[in-house]
């Protein structure tokens, strides 16, 4: 980790931009001769091919080159290669105004460990987003974001923002792609770094040439992150709805056992469905789990409290006695069912009267064999787990 030897880093990911990148350098460079910061402006060069590299030294910045293509490539090298304390990043294509870059200043002086751009509170000028963006795409994932991290910023892909260069290189980011701007906010949140937001103004780009952002493929990849960045949401929310609406299904074909439950007169084809809805519900709760527990093991994500609190239920052996139980359970109410039929002979069965006693058996046999089998993967998973690299922490 590179010391710090500056206060501020501008930092400027550039990918031919011959036709901007010198006004931005130069604006940046204004700001810290004016505002007396010792600082540098770095640009983190992505292999371009129009000359931007030299225009950007000629300008006055230091250029670093970074073979691995992608933004997020771009910017992990840049922030491992500033000097700076603190570090303002932003696109090389004057959309942002890099000589006024006070109100960072003051909030990351103020210990932020993370300071985003508001382009919905500091204005877009028009021209400066698609309105497809403007009006859809960042307010939905914005929103989706803020629901699944619990992190109050209104814009959560401003591009224009600044952090303590420690705080952020802690967090292991590894994204190399335009993702990368949802993983620094998801992953600050997520260790509970402290994140502000300060108004700013978002300007039509002067490249002109189309961007490099393609709204349908990088809004799917940023929207694939927050899903995946978040089992809660994917997997377990979902999971539990579902066993819940199986349970209470279940429920419904026993009205005698359950005298205030108003009993609706479904059939076995319900009854049926309800079993999906356990075997899929226990599916998903059981991915959310795994997938909460690889993120910690890998040092992704922090242990949440729920889960050091609960670690002595979530065991490998606990879940196999509870799955086997399931499983033994299931089985032997299968055995009644045949030894009762042995009674009367092996004859012709009522089908509405014996599946309401076979679907409930079969499912605790899946469900109880889903228990054990995902109990069994995580144990190889955690024995795995040194040989394949993880466990280890990436800040």
């Amino acid at each position: 980790m590179t010391e710090p030897i500056f206060e501020l880093t501008v930092l400027m990911p550039c990918l031919n931009e011959a036709k901007t990148v010198a006004a931005c350098v130069k604006a940046a460079q204004a700001y810290l001769d004016e505002s007396g910061i010792q600082g540098e402006v770095l640009v983190a060069d992505n292999g371009s091919t129009d000359g931007s590299v030299e225009i950007a030294e000629t300008a006055g910045a230091r250029v670093v080159r970074v073979p691995t293509k992608g933004y997020g490539a771009a910017l992990m090298a840049g922030i491992n290669a500033a000097r700076g304390r603190y570090v303002i990043m932003g696109d090389a294509d004057c959309s942002y105004d890099f000589s006024r870059l006070d109100g960072y200043m003051e909030r990351l002086r103020a210990g932020a460990d993370l300071v985003m751009g508001n382009r919905f509170q500091g204005g877009i000028e028009p021209g400066a987003m698609p309105a497809l963006h403007r009006y859809l795409g960042n307010p939905v994932l914005s929103f989706i974001g803020r629901l699944f991290f619990r992190i109050k910023i209104g814009d959560f892909h401003c591009g224009l923002r600044g952090f303590s260069r420690q705080a952020i290189q802690r967090l292991g980011l590894v994204t190399p792609g335009m993702e990368f701007a949802s993983e620094m906010v998801a992953k600050a949140a997520l260790v509970k770094l402290r994140v502000e937001e300060v108004p700013t103004t978002l300007r039509p780009d002067k490249r002109g040439r189309p961007p490099h952002l393609r709204t349908w493929r990088d809004g799917w990849r940023h929207l694939r992150f927050l899903l995946l960045f978040c089992p809660r949401w994917l997997f377990l929310y979902p999971g539990l709805a579902m066993l819940s609406l199986g349970c209470m299904g279940f429920l419904t074909f026993v009205p005698e056992f359950v005298p205030l439950i108003p009993h609706p007169g479904l059939g076995i084809h319900s009854m049926l469905y309800m079993a999906g809805f356990i075997v899929l519900g226990m599916q998903l709760v059981q991915l959310a789990l795994l997938t909460k527990w690889m993120g910690v093991m890998s040092g992704v994500v922090p242990e949440p409290r729920w889960l050091r609190h609960s670690q002595p239920y979530l065991s490998i052996e606990a879940g196999l006695v509870g799955g086997v139980g399931l499983l033994v359970a299931g089985f032997l109410w299968s055995l009644a069912i045949v030894y009762d039929w042995g009674s009367v002979g092996f004859g012709a069965l009522d089908p509405t009267h014996v599946m309401r006693a076979v679907i409930p058996a079969v499912t605790l046999m899946i469900v109880g064999m889903q228990a054990a089998a995902g109990s069994l993967f995580a144990g190889a998973i955690k024995m795995c787990w040194p040989i394949t690299g993880g466990g280890k922490n990436n800040g």
